[in-house]
This record gives C-alpha cells, sequence and structure tokens, in this order.
C-alpha cells in the first residue's frame, strides 16, 4: 500500500470513527426510544447537531473510501476498513468509560492482525 493509499485509508477510518463519536453523543443526547416516543425520536433526529456531524462525517468516510477503491483492490480496502471497530471500542473506553472485557481486547487482536496480514506486500 502506498503513502497515498494509505493516507485515504486512514482518512475513511478516522471519518467514520468521528462518526461514530457524534452518532453516539447525539444518541446519548436523545435517550432512550421506546414506543411511545419513536416518532418524536425519529424527528429529533433531524434537529440535533450531534447527529448531523456524525452523518457528515460517516459521508466524508465512504467519500475517502470510494477513492480509496478506485486505487486499491476490495480484497485489500474491505478488511483494512475494518480498523474502524478498533478505534471504536478504544473511543468507547476513553470517551464514554465503556468497559473492554478480555474477550473483546482478544477478537481485536485477531482484527489488527488480520489487517497487517492483508495489507502486507512481500
Amino acid at each position: 500500500m502506498t503513502l497515498q493509499e494509505l493516507s485515504l485509508l486512514l482518512m475513511s477510518v478516522i471519518a467514520s470513527v468521528a462518526g461514530q463519536f457524534f452518532l453516539k453523543a447525539g444518541a446519548l443526547k436523545l435517550g432512550r426510544v421506546h414506543a411511545g416516543n419513536a416518532v418524536n425520536h425519529i424527528l429529533s433526529i433531524l434537529t440535533t447537531p450531534e447527529l448531523l456531524i456524525g452523518l457528515t462525517c460517516y459521508a466524508l468516510g465512504a467519500l475517502a473510501y470510494i477513492l480509496l477503491l478506485t486505487r486499491v483492490s476490495l480484497s485489500v480496502a474491505g478488511p483494512s476498513v475494518s480498523l474502524v471497530y478498533i478505534f471504536s471500542v478504544l473511543l468507547g473506553y476513553f470517551i464514554f468509560k465503556e468497559p473492554i472485557p478480555l474477550i473483546r481486547l482478544i477478537g481485536l487482536t485477531f482484527i489488527m492482525s488480520g489487517v497487517i496480514l492483508v495489507v502486507w506486500k512481500k
């Protein structure tokens, strides 16, 4: 993977992780959804700044990913964007104080190892 391709990958991953952060922050602002408030929640999505920012970040991440796909095969790009999972778990831990059980750490290690093997060139 060239430096330009790696840059596109990182832009896609960072934008997607930022999107997850803002969607979570917006969701916390909305509170729990249930049958009695579902319609209000759906309408509130359109007026909650964090959710709109999160959706915009996802769109930017998708744009970077499309540009990456013009340069790299899907069999490399697809697994590589799974780095979003790792950064999302870390974001949840450091920002939202969510626990990371041992089994999840083991799973993240497998994901990271898989990404390294997929992008590795001989």
